[in-house]
């Protein structure tokens, strides 16, 4: 990330307070329905919207990581719950026995198809209701444009693993 150049100026200071505040009122919500139909957090409800989008419905554990945006070692936990309850599996991977594989089961694709509904008309209730499809456009490229440049430098938990040489 580069260094700051200076104060925020109004405009940018009001962005800023805007999308920390719609992000506060918007996720407790997400959240709540999540729990409410599928017994899930929302780091769960990642996990398995990113399997059940997987062609063969299986990640890597590190890079569930990476996408979710969660510490390994959060991930692992959160994947553990799942797994208890049947909605994934984990399993060394085929290609490298230092890795494991997430895999979203049956019944994690039920749970998956009961809340979706309920999330999307939530998010587009709280979030794109009150927006043009021009407005929710221009919102996806700038924060699209956000994302990028956050992740040129992730943090940890959004970084890839270092290879090794040799």
């Amino acid at each position: 990330m580069t260094e700051p150049s200076g104060p925020l100026t109004p405009t940018q200071l009001a962005a800023y307070f805007a999308f920390t505040e719609v992000s506060g009122l918007v996720r407790p919500a997400v959240e709540q329905q999540l729990r409410d139909v599928g017994e899930l957090s929302y780091v769960q409800f990642q996990v398995l919207a990113r399997l059940g989008d997987a062609p063969d419905g299986h990640l890597r554990m590190t890079d569930l990581a990476d996408g979710v945006v969660h510490s390994r070692s959060g991930l692992t936990y959160q994947a553990q719950l799942l797994e208890q309850r049947g909605l994934i599996t984990r399993s060394p991977s085929p290609e490298d026995e230092r890795s494991t594989v997430a895999a979203i089961t049956a019944a994690g694709r039920d749970v998956l198809s009961a809340v979706l509904p309920g999330h999307a008309a939530t998010v587009h209730a709280l979030l794109f209701a009150p927006i043009s499809e021009e407005d929710a456009s221009d919102l996806a490229r700038i924060l699209g444009r956000v994302n990028e440049h956050l992740r040129a430098a992730p943090p940890r938990s959004a970084s890839g693993r270092r290879r090794r040489a040799g």
